[in-house]
């Protein structure tokens, strides 16, 4: 009974594990750089020309 919750505790902890490490490794990814043209196009030519 006890290796049985402690496997589930372990398979628990390691999921929470490699998702917290896919979160780090996005916060510390840089933009890509056709992700940051488009960002800046939508800033200097916009679309909408109803005012």
């Amino acid at each position: 009974m006890l290796a049985r919750r402690f496997t589930i505790v372990c398979l628990l902890m390691s999921l929470f594990g490699m998702f917290f490490a896919i979160l780090v490794a996005e916060a510390a990814r840089s933009p890509r750089s056709w992700e940051e043209a488009a960002r800046m196009c939508h800033l200097a030519c916009p679309t909408n020309l109803r005012h």
